[in-house]
């Protein structure tokens, strides 16, 4: 029994009319059909990623480098206690760790007065992060939801709770 239509890589046709997939009835058909139009792309270059992780390296060694930035055996001076501590309070979140290039950890000496010591660990656990670049970028960033004012600031000020609660919307 023969089908009443053809069907091969010549595509499904009725009988007589086989025509070729991407012939010129093609070609014309789809020059017709409306294309949505291009959208650029949400992903960087290479060249643009290359640029944006030499640009962080940078600002990141600059921090790093900041008149603010202890040491683990600075720290554990001004904590009244050992690197082993202080490598263990990094660990946990109670204490801010910036990773280095090479080994080791730089702390923002600030963190030791009262008002920032005191609420380190809530504020790792809002932000649901113990990673200290994440910690000390939170708490550097002026907010809106402070009036303009960093995290660091209005937890100087007294104002823990609010920044909690900031600290919890920013991890979800």
């Amino acid at each position: 029994m023969k089908s009443s239509v053809q069907s091969s890589a010549l595509g499904s046709v009725a009988p007589g009319r086989a025509v070729a997939r991407g012939s010129a009835a093609t070609a014309t058909s789809s020059a017709r059909t409306p294309r949505a139009p291009q959208r650029p792309s949400p992903y960087l270059s290479s060249v643009q990623t290359k640029a944006l992780f030499a640009s962080s390296l940078a600002a990141r060694m600059e921090r790093l480098s900041a008149e603010d930035m202890v040491s683990t055996d600075e720290a554990a001076a001004l904590a009244g206690t050992t690197r082993v501590t202080i490598n263990a309070w990094i660990a946990k979140g109670r204490a801010i760790g910036l990773t280095q290039t090479r080994r080791g950890f730089r702390l923002p000496r600030w963190q030791f007065e009262p008002q920032c010591w005191a609420a380190l660990p809530a504020l790792s656990q809002a932000l649901g992060t113990v990673e200290g670049w994440a910690l000390l970028a939170f708490l550097e960033t002026p907010l809106g939801g402070l009036s303009g004012k960093t995290p660091r600031q209005a937890l100087e000020q007294g104002q823990l709770e609010r920044v909690l609660a900031l600290a919890g919307v920013e991890a979800s």
